[in-house]
């Protein structure tokens, strides 16, 4: 009997909740866990977020006003130009719709940092979040003015749009949250077998 109450769990004993990868892991574990996984996040939001912007003062120091540099032949070059609008030069007249989008972002990932147990949703958010930081800087601080900033984008591929570090993170930050939920991966690290 002893034994079916151990296996069976009584009211007494914490229920067992999802562990950060599906399995069950109890409560008092969890904690420790959620902690790593925001330190996760917003260890790679910094890393993401410092990289864009240390390059986009390097390319507006060096590279603005002067000829593009060619890094791969003429496949991907060097050469800064100012975005006022979204990806691909669009939406040039709502850039204050843009920065309002990126700062509700940064809000939802803020929120949603408190359920995350889940080490590969910490990346892909700490991605999303160093990204929409980085062109939020931009929409913010440069001209022609506050919340109507120009983003800074220097890498072009040929037959491209030009695009910065910030940009990249986003679209890796989103690729990635497509691959957990097509896996049924949820933030908080519960898997859904459907």
């Amino acid at each position: 009997m002893a034994e079916a109450e151990r296996i069976i769990g009584t009211p007494d004993t914490p229920e067992a909740e999802p562990g950060p990868d599906g399995g069950q892991e109890p409560e008092g574990e969890r904690k420790p866990a959620g902690r790593r996984r925001i330190a996760v996040l917003f260890g790679v939001a910094l890393v993401a977020y410092a990289l864009d912007l240390v390059s986009k003062m390097i390319v507006v120091a060096e590279l603005e006003h002067h000829e593009p540099i060619d890094v791969v032949g003429d496949l991907l070059r060097f050469n800064a130009i100012r975005n006022a609008g979204a990806a691909f030069g669009m939406g040039e007249a709502y850039t204050i719709i843009f920065t309002v989008i990126a700062a509700a972002v940064i809000l939802v990932i803020a929120r949603l940092a408190r359920k995350l147990y889940s080490l590969p949703w910490a990346i892909a958010l700490g991605l999303l979040l160093g990204g929409a930081l980085g062109n939020l800087t931009d929409r913010i601080f440069r001209s022609p003015g506050v919340f109507k900033g120009a983003v800074v984008d220097f890498i072009a591929p040929k037959g491209f749009a030009v695009f910065n570090l910030a940009d990249s993170a986003i679209v890796c930050g989103g690729i990635l949250i497509v691959l957990l939920s097509f896996r049924g991966l949820d933030p908080d690290g519960t898997v859904h077998k459907d």
